[in-house]
């Protein structure tokens, strides 16, 4: 045969009696409609789109950011700390998940100290630097190792839910009972110092100066397979499990600043880190990216890469500039392009940015430091593309907060809630980073680049 089957001459039984009742004179049988299709929508807002296709935000940033942080400072307390801050899965009810007793309490309250900062530094509203306080007061008080061992009274990278302070083996999600994360130390000590600047309470400054100094007795110099630290050690004997920690910016940060008060025993340990960073990690980005594996505190596969560390890199690139790097543009745009190459997918035709290897969805946390990032680099190097796209992926973002203001961790969920940092404590302070590159964004505006 000529390679056309005979089935392709035979009409469907409905088809043929259109055609043959058409024949005979009939009126031929119109085929139903096609049901519309129904909008997408998010948190039951109905995604809106402007004439060339760009999504637009549901409400202006300033009312919904309003809407969220009034909903939070609602947050009812136990134990002396809204429950926001020793939770890590609350539902929109502030009710904790039955099912998870995990938390993680140095990413959350750290990065949620920053962004209360943040929030306090814009608005001058005392209860923002009080959340901020709390924040700060269970960190110092309730997550620290035992004071001995390779890592003593060192900020916890998980724990234990309904535990004051956290137990000695309070190790959970991928950390064993006695395992603690070193650059989740450099990201609540650089929180305590900030908050210390803010609050003058030295208390923060000395936990944050604690942090440090027990990473700089920890520091390797690090190679092209080995980061300065290793993702997860046992904080009793120091033995080290994963030997690529993709996040060193937080420990550059706080080294950083406690060279600004004074501190100088940490100018070497932050040059031999920047130096190393400068070195290995971001040429890394350029090729395959590994020395940016492993972040999240619930994953342990050793090849997993993350988009949240080579964005946080790229972020404080863009903030020191040239003081830092003259070739800060070329690197952050390496970092940032890895990320787009392998880190973005499209949502309802939006790009958007998930969060690692082995999670390919657009959680809050890490789609709006995108978003912040994205946007910091296009106002550097007067991109307005890369704005557009900015203000997009976080545009979509803020979808996830309902009508009073409850926030969620991912935008499929049904109901308000989950992950307390990607629901609030890592996202507010993005939306206020790219409002700093551009305050026009703050509105309702129906243009979107």
């Amino acid at each position: 045969m000529n390679g056309f089957s005979v089935r392709a001459t035979v009409l469907p039984l409905a088809l043929l009696c259109a055609v043959l009742g058409t024949a005979r004179g009939e009126p031929a049988q119109t085929p139903p409609a096609a049901p519309t299709p129904e909008p997408p929508r998010i948190a039951d807002h109905v995604l809106r789109f402007d004439s060339t296709g760009h999504l637009l935000p549901w409400i202006s940033w300033t009312t919904a950011l309003e809407r969220e942080m009034r909903f939070y400072q609602q947050c009812p307390s136990a134990h002396g700390y809204p429950l926001f801050v020793s939770e890590t899965f609350l539902d929109g009810d502030w009710s904790p998940d039955p099912s998870r007793r995990d938390t993680i309490p140095a990413t959350q309250n750290g990065l949620g100290v920053v962004s209360y900062l943040k929030m306090y530094a814009r608005t001058r509203e005392r209860a923002y630097l009080e959340t901020a306080r709390a924040m700060g007061d269970y960190l110092t008080r309730e997550t620290l190792t035992p004071d001995g061992g390779a890592y003593p009274r060192f900020t916890r990278s998980t724990g234990t839910r309904g535990e004051f302070p956290l137990a000695a083996d309070a190790g959970s999600q991928s950390d064993r009972a006695y395992e603690i994360e070193p650059d989740k130390g450099g990201i609540a000590g650089y929180a305590l110092v900030r908050l210390f600047e803010a609050s003058g309470e030295r208390r923060y400054l000395e936990q944050a100066l604690q942090n440090a100094r027990v990473l700089t007795r920890n520091q390797q110099p690090g190679d092209d397979s080995h980061t300065p630290w290793p993702f997860r050690a046992d904080y009793r004997t120091g033995a080290p499990r994963g030997a690529v920690s993709g996040n060193m910016t937080y420990i550059l940060r706080l080294y950083d600043a406690l060279e600004r008060h004074g501190y100088r025993e940490f100018a070497e340990p932050r040059r031999a880190l920047w130096s190393w960073i400068e070195r290995w990690q971001i040429p890394s980005a350029a090729a395959d990216g590994a020395l940016f594996a492993q972040f999240f505190e619930d994953h342990d596969a050793p090849a997993n890469r993350t988009a949240w560390a080579p964005l946080n890199l790229a972020r404080y690139l863009l903030e020191e500039r040239a003081a830092l790097d003259p070739h800060w543009r070329a690197d952050a745009g390496t970092l940032i392009e890895f990320v787009r190459r392998n880190f973005t997918h499209l949502e309802f035709g939006v790009r958007v940015c998930h969060e690692q290897d082995e999670d390919q969805d657009a959680w809050g946390g890490v789609n709006s430091t995108y978003g912040a990032v994205l946007a910091l680099y296009a106002k550097a190097v007067g991109s307005a593309s890369l704005a557009s796209e900015a203000r997009q992926a976080l545009n979509f973002t803020l979808y996830s907060i309902d009508e009073a203001g409850r926030p969620r961790d991912l935008f499929k969920r049904s109901s308000p809630g989950g992950w307390q940092e990607d629901a609030h404590t890592d996202v507010i302070h993005n939306y206020l980073d790219a409002l700093e590159a551009f305050p026009e964004w703050a509105g309702g505006s129906k243009k979107s680049n």
